[in-house]
């Protein structure tokens, strides 16, 4: 069967940050132009992701909102572009779009590194650290050396500005070498603090219990389950309700990580009865939260205003993250997500869609509609359209299929193809025939820097009435795909060359409609002055 394709192309519609500077860390000083700052455009360089203004950035730790701010801490390294002398950096937002960097939160200090974890708001002073009797925030933490991991505990009563590590550390010990990542929530019911903690290498999620987050006493462990090769990091633990039935259940998210197939994350779904939690599914059912291979040590915001769970994770994976070709930084967090549970004929799932904020972004904008794809159409096109920061909607209906016969004459495949261009492109596509969304990066740009990352990935996405929906987010190195309304994520990271930058919506055999097709040209979120200060 002969490809056919659908090129659409707007006139102009050339990004201003297509433009990109020479990659050298010479001139990284501010530059704040009309436009914007100079400094946010490096090649490769995500202008709708958080990214750190340079160095190494890993896990989002300390997820918190307080007095009017979303805190987002991360792993950090303010010494270089590699892994190493672990730090919780710190940025602000009070719409979870923009950022503002503020200076290192907790450094690491005579050889002991900070690793993950989170933050609370300690409202009633149960630590009794506050100054205001309304409470203060506080962080909770891996203390990390070479031989061992506690818990530890610093504060802050200036919303977050500075800290102070609490002098009673740790608070948690049970004389572990891995032992880490505690995720810490005020759990109602019970009126007390709970503490989740991963046990890595045993594939185990330990839960514990407080009254002041400084004495900490063990309830249960849960595990291993589900993918229990390699090591388990991260988790989170967090109840939703069922959008069909208003059903409460708990959600556990586990964040896994092997030499052989890399990094990943996993949920569970069941209930928690403030000391247990337990799996609603066989021991060997494996739910993965995104299917890229590049999303990671996702976790949730405390303390959100009525706004629902809202999740960030980070876009890397360990079996090339010091590799990727980035300077004067390296890695990027995804967009800000909001999780749902949902009833599906397989059981409840986690579904998951960016916040409604990233709608702010859009600027021009292209709609099409139905558009017949078929065998024998001629060769269409609306002039090209081209860019790196973009948002695509796309949705497509393709003949329903009955038989095998039927999928072996109809059955093909369909999508969008991004950073087309000269033997160069990224495709998110649908298969027919096996009913699944992949994105191939095979032929993405560059590739080169490790042996497993040229690849496609691949998610069963069924649909009973043939339409198929792809929320497609470009942004310069990052693609992150939601199928169908969220069913399917799977996020990506890729090196195109930054000439070659076409959108092209493809079919190959059958018959497809492109029902709708909507595109926006999105806003930088960096044309602001950034500041610069690493010495705090």
């Amino acid at each position: 069967m002969r490809n056919f394709y659908i090129s659409f192309v707007l006139v102009s519609l050339l990004l201003s940050s297509c433009s990109q500077p020479p990659e050298t860390a010479v001139e990284q000083e501010v530059q704040t132009t009309e436009t914007g700052n100079a400094y946010y455009q490096e090649r490769y360089r995500p202008a709708y992701h958080f990214s750190p203004q340079e160095n190494w950035m890993n896990d989002p730790n300390g997820l918190v909102y307080f007095d009017g701010e979303y805190h987002l801490f991360y792993q950090y390294n303010p010494q270089g572009n590699q892994w190493g002398n672990m730090s919780w950096g710190h940025a602000v937002s009070t719409d979870l779009l923009h950022w503002e960097h503020l200076p290192i939160a907790l450094e690491m200090e005579n050889g002991n590194m900070i690793f993950s974890g989170s933050a609370v708001v300690d409202k009633n002073n149960s630590s009794g650290l506050c100054d205001s009797p309304e409470g203060c925030m506080m962080a909770i933490y891996t203390a990390h050396t070479d031989k061992l991991q506690t818990q530890a505990i610093a504060y802050s009563n200036d919303r977050g500005r500075s800290w102070t590590k609490y002098e009673g550390n740790p608070v948690l010990d049970e004389n572990m070498k891995d032992f880490r990542d505690p995720k810490v929530f005020w759990y109602a019911e019970g009126q007390k603090w709970v503490m989740s903690v991963a046990i890595p290498k045993e594939q185990k999620i330990r839960f514990y219990e407080s009254q002041n987050l400084i004495d900490w006493n063990m309830m249960s462990e849960f595990g291993p389950q589900g993918f229990v090769d390699g090591i388990w990091e991260c988790p989170d633990l967090f109840p939703l309700q069922v959008a069909e039935t208003g059903e409460e259940k708990w959600v556990l998210l586990v964040s896994y990580n092997t030499d052989s197939i890399g990094s990943s994350m996993q949920y569970f779904v069941g209930d928690f009865n403030g000391r247990e939690f337990t799996n609603d599914n066989t021991d060997d059912l494996i739910l993965t939260l995104d299917y890229g291979r590049d999303f990671y040590a996702g976790v949730t915001w405390n303390n959100v205003p009525d706004e629902g769970l809202l999740l960030i994770g980070w876009i890397n994976n360990w079996q090339y993250a010091g590799e990727i070709p980035t300077t004067p930084w390296r890695s990027a967090q995804s967009l800000v997500r909001k999780l749902y549970l949902h009833e599906f004929p397989e059981g409840i799932r986690l579904t998951q869609t960016p916040v409604e904020a990233t709608q702010k972004l859009r600027q021009q904008h292209v709609h099409d509609e139905n558009v017949q794809l078929q065998e024998g159409d001629n060769y269409l096109s609306l002039e090209n359209i081209q860019g790196k920061q973009l948002e695509i909607i796309a949705e497509f209906a393709y003949e329903a299929i009955d038989t095998q016969s039927e999928a072996e004459a109809l059955a093909g495949e369909f999508g969008v193809k991004v950073f087309k261009g000269e033997e160069q492109e990224t495709i998110i596509g649908y298969d027919v025939a096996t009913q699944s969304l992949f994105m191939d990066r095979t032929q993405s740009g560059d590739t080169s820097f490790h042996d497993t990352f040229s690849e496609r990935t691949v998610a069963l996405m069924p649909t009973d009435d043939g339409t198929v929906s792809m929320h497609i987010y470009v942004d310069h190195s990052v693609v992150e795909v939601f199928g169908n309304n969220g069913y399917v994520a799977m996020t990506n990271r890729v090196f195109p060359d930054p000439s070659q930058d076409g959108v092209e919506i493809y079919a190959i055999g059958g018959i497809v409609t492109l029902k709708s097709l909507d595109i926006w040209e999105v806003d930088s979120i960096w044309n602001q002055t950034v500041v610069k200060d690493h010495s705090q």
